[in-house]
């Protein structure tokens, strides 16, 4: 039996591409639409799902099992509110982060953050647009960051506020010509002069912003404040869990802490925000599944051509072949073995033209790759859908010229020779 569907199976390959080569434009012209479709689907999935991993990656390299206390929303909630709502709410303060530790054991890490973007120079050299981060003692152990050359600031230089600074990549070769030249050497920032001790690894471009370490410079919190605003310097809260904890529960947990400090009564809601960076990822989980649903339907439309054409081959087989049908039957052929034949014969034809969009979108994925800001790649789960695809629409373009040549009357069919 096993030997029997086999051979079925290899006979129904060979007349499949039989088919191909016997009749070249014509198998050409039917499978394209094939082809078209499983491009698209496959294109669009790639495409889409790519940017969606890379933009995690990034919304995951602002922190993982991290929240944000901030005076602002980060994503709209159920209860949006307009922009005054939270202009008008009191911002973090870097006094908090001692009170939160205190009342909250699970809170592992908590970093005060102030931000500005402001120019820097070296010897007349300067450069616009430069994050400058000031970060107080825990920041390091939220965003972990490795050096190409120097170090992390130390203790001291955090508890005195010393005028030490560390540099992104991008500054230090267009500053410096390099990490390794610009090590101990002095940048100017606001008119004030710092010391490099450190230069952040090259993280590369990012899509999303986030922290953007290779154009930006740290400064220890306490020396920062003397040259920046504090309220209006963007101040933040960042807390990062246990690793046992959730951000969910670590969240509901510091919600109440925060009202405690804030002294806020049970009537009153809440005058900030603790934002969930996995509640980012979430939301572009959701958004790309409506790009996706638009993508395929569009594409549908070009496996629908090509189902109409893989049956069109089939309809010319049957009727090319309704004498080789008959001998068969004669001789014993069951209608069952015709119909597994045909449809057999058409789902090669639909994997042969799914086959051939595969390898377009291998070559679009590799030279989109080098244009795009993020690597393009093909999961194995599009692999398996395509050819899923290709399966579903070859037994739909043959089921009817399969079903009309098992039915076939073996004696008129001899005769049509």
């Amino acid at each position: 039996m096993i030997r029997r569907s086999f051979g079925i199976i290899v006979s129904s390959f060979r007349m499949a591409l039989l088919e191909l080569w016997k009749n070249k434009l014509r198998t050409f012209l039917s499978l394209f639409g094939i082809t078209i479709g499983i491009f698209c689907i496959i294109s669009v999935m790639a495409l889409t799902s790519s940017l969606e991993q890379n933009l995690k990656n990034e919304i995951n390299s602002i922190g993982s099992n991290t929240l944000y206390l901030d005076k602002w929303e980060y994503t709209a909630g159920p209860n949006d509110r307009p922009w005054w709502f939270y202009l008008n709410r009191p911002v973090p303060r870097f006094a908090e982060i001692k009170e939160i530790k205190e009342r909250s054991p699970d809170a592992r890490y908590a970093a005060f953050r102030i931000q500005i973007t402001t120019e820097v120079d070296y010897s007349g050299n300067q450069l616009s647009g430069v994050k400058v981060y000031g970060i107080s003692e825990d920041f390091s152990g939220i965003q972990p960051l490795e050096y190409s050359e120097g170090r992390y600031f130390s203790n001291a230089e955090f508890d005195l506020g010393t005028n030490v600074i560390i540099i992104g990549n991008e500054i230090a070769e267009q500053l410096y010509g390099g990490p390794a030249q610009s090590l101990e050497k002095e940048i100017n920032v606001k008119g004030r002069r710092l010391r490099i001790v450190g230069v952040i690894k090259k993280q590369g471009k990012q899509m999303i912003g986030g922290w953007d370490f290779d154009q930006s410079v740290m400064i220890p919190y306490r020396y920062a404040r003397s040259i920046m605003n504090e309220d209006k310097a963007d101040p933040v809260i960042i807390i990062k869990g246990s690793e046992t904890m959730t951000s969910k529960a670590l969240k509901d947990e510091l919600t109440g802490t925060v009202r405690a400090i804030h002294k806020l009564s049970p009537t009153k809601e809440d005058d900030f925000s603790l934002n969930d960076i996995s509640d980012l990822s979430a939301s572009i989980s959701e958004a790309f599944v409506s790009v996706n649903i638009g993508g395929f339907a569009i594409t549908g439309l070009s496996l629908i051509v090509g189902m109409f054409g893989v049956a069109n081959i089939m309809f010319v087989s049957v009727r090319e072949r309704t004498s080789q049908i008959g001998l068969k039957k004669a001789i014993g052929a069951k209608r069952r073995v015709i119909l597994t034949e045909f449809l057999l014969e058409s789902t090669f034809l639909s994997i042969i033209g799914g086959l051939i969009g595969l390898l377009l979108v291998f070559i679009l994925a590799k030279a989109v790759s080098g244009l795009l800001p993020f690597p393009v790649f093909i999961s194995l789960n599009s692999m398996l859908v395509a050819i899923g695809v290709c399966i579903a629409v070859g037994v739909l373009a043959g089921f009817i010229p399969a079903s009309q040549a098992s039915r076939l009357d073996p004696v008129v069919a001899i005769r049509s020779k």
